[in-house]
């Protein structure tokens, strides 16, 4: 979870966001956090900065992030303060602004690219005499495992999708290939591997107990011909994984292989300590 730091000089504030800041100065604590700072936070978010455009995706005040910032203005690492609040994060940016600077040209200065990132949605502070702990963030929120089954054929869908427009997969040109169909043994196959990775913490092909990909496919009972695997780990919903693997060459091999009839998906995420979800894809033509 980085903290980002300043990394240039802020740009003067437009007329119109300094009136719109001067105002919401006075408006006092309209929710938990620091007085401020979430309404401050929200127009420069709205207006933009940096020669950045707005966006109309709101900040919302999170209790469990003034939790962290509290924590984190008491000396506690970030890293730790999060952890201790209870905030499962994809990504974060803080921000300590202290004595007489401006809580508005800070946020402009050191935060403008995490403030206009619509990913970011969360945001918590803490104020202590003259000094303010800020923190934004993008929430863990991945899939439910009872909507497995639906985000397979989510990424089925958007995997023959691809599969029906020739692409270029690093150098290697590939013609449309016929549709795949989900297959529910080398779904098993995908979901014992996930939660593999998950339980042991590692992210590789082979299994914790030296398994590869076809030995897997093979215990499922599925009688192959040819065996192809797909993992991830970090991605929240079907667009994004696929997008990476399409994005990846050898994956996106994987995905464009025309001898390849059938796939399985599966994914498997944690609910408490660092935030992980693993994504397998399972490819197989049979005998």
């Amino acid at each position: 979870m980085p903290q980002r730091s300043p990394s240039h000089n802020a740009p003067a504030l437009p007329a119109a966001l300094l009136l719109a800041l001067a105002l919401l100065s006075g408006a006092g604590r309209a929710q938990g956090g620091a007085p401020g700072a979430l309404a401050t936070a929200r127009a420069i978010r709205g207006f933009g900065c940096a020669g950045h455009p707005g966006t109309r995706l709101p900040l919302r005040g999170n209790s469990l992030l003034d939790d962290a910032a509290a924590r984190w203005a008491r000396g506690v690492s970030l890293s730790s303060a999060l952890e201790g609040s209870g905030y499962r994060a994809d990504q974060t940016a803080a921000l300590h602004v202290s004595g007489t600077t401006s809580l508005g040209s800070a946020l402009t200065r050191s935060l403008c690219e995490p403030l206009l990132d619509r990913a970011n949605q969360d945001l918590g502070s803490v104020r202590a005499g003259r000094d303010t702990w800020l923190i934004i963030a993008a929430p863990f929120a991945p899939p439910s495992a009872r909507d497995g089954a639906g985000i397979a054929y989510q990424v089925l869908r958007l995997v023959n999708i691809a599969r029906a427009t020739p692409r270029v997969c690093g150098r290697t040109p590939f013609r449309a290939a016929p549709a795949l169909r989900l297959d529910t043994t080398l779904t098993e196959a995908a979901l014992g591997h996930a939660l593999d990775m998950l339980r042991y913490g590692y992210f590789e092909h082979t299994g914790h107990d030296g398994s590869s990909p076809s030995a897997r496919v093979a215990a499922s009972g599925y009688r192959y011909q040819l065996v192809g695997e797909n993992i991830a780990e970090g991605p929240q919903t079907p667009q994004e994984v696929v997008q990476g693997w399409i994005d990846s060459p050898g994956h996106c091999q994987n995905i464009m292989n025309p001898r390849f009839t059938d796939m399985g998906l599966a994914f498997a995420a944690n609910s408490s300590g660092r935030p992980r979800i693993e994504w397998v894809q399972e490819f197989a033509a049979p005998r």
